[in-house]
């Protein structure tokens, strides 16, 4: 087995393991629609079966003397939307879904992996570049919509609600940014890197971005619901969760900063009580 195949194989358990920890969850959803442990459960079955194809030698292709990997994009054009609905959900947790906002965000980000899927078969550099530029283009749409109109959703539900999808916000949008950094410093660009290490990148990567959000998002919002039956992963997430409220206090306004200060007292004073 070579180094590329183990690590699609490793992937694959790894969403196995997620798919079934969020079953686990949705059989006591703590105040958490259902809905949103269908999509968490969803998407890293998804994505494990177009890894499992690479780690079975199918789903790529050579163009221009590279191989395309075109089974990530079956993965990413169903995955990466869904994601985004998470997050639009949760940041519309307690008042009426904005489809047309869901909509759009979704349906651009089906634009970013069509563009990145044609550059990626492309033949000639220029038009492989034009292609990327014109889904990163697309991409910067998806972070405005999900930093202005979205994130000004979660603000009008309380200051808890509004932090917790500050942190998932800040989280997604790290981990998102490094999709077309590794494509362009991968074979499929400027060739920087070798086919191992973008394929690790690529596993990492939406690993990460997959079960480690919907980890967060899930615990985050059943949190909301009270402590009194935490479990250690609720505080693993916790602290994770915390650890982005400290980035995000210095990313964002002031009012934010007074906010997420606020809510870190209030779950202080809830941790005494329950000791």
């Amino acid at each position: 087995m070579d180094w590329q195949t183990a690590l699609h194989w490793t992937y694959v358990a790894g969403m196995a393991l997620g798919a079934l920890h969020f079953w686990s969850l949705s059989r006591d959803p703590k105040g958490v629609p259902q809905y949103e442990y269908l999509v968490a459960i969803f998407i890293p079955i998804w994505s494990g079966l177009a890894y499992m194809a690479m780690a079975l030698g199918q789903g790529k292709l050579e163009v221009a003397g590279q191989i395309t990997h075109y089974a990530r994009y079956i993965d990413w054009i169903v995955t990466t939307p869904l994601l985004l609905l998470s997050l639009s959900w949760t940041a519309m947790q307690f008042i009426k879904k904005d489809w047309t906002l869901i909509g759009f965000l979704m349906s651009t980000q089906v634009v970013v992996i069509t563009t990145g899927l044609i550059a990626d078969l492309s033949e000639r550099d220029w038009v492989r570049y034009l292609w990327y530029i014109c889904g990163v283009v697309a991409f910067l749409i998806v972070l405005w919509g999900i930093w202005v109109p979205l994130r000004a959703k979660s603000k009008r539900q309380g200051s808890e609600l509004a932090t917790l999808h500050d942190k998932l916000t800040v989280y997604f949008t790290l981990l998102w940014i490094s999709y077309p950094i590794a494509w362009i410093i991968g074979p499929s660009g400027f060739g920087w890197i070798n086919q191992d290490i973008e394929t690790l990148l690529f596993c990492v990567l939406p690993f990460f971005s997959k079960v480690g959000f919907s980890f967060l998002d899930l615990h985050g919002l059943r949190s909301l619901q009270g402590r009194q039956s935490e479990t250690g992963l609720d505080r693993a997430a916790d602290q994770i969760l915390h650890f982005l409220g400290i980035m995000t206090a210095r990313w964002l306004p002031s009012s934010t900063h007074s906010a997420y200060r606020s809510q870190t007292r209030s779950l202080g004073q809830n941790r005494n009580s329950l000791l």
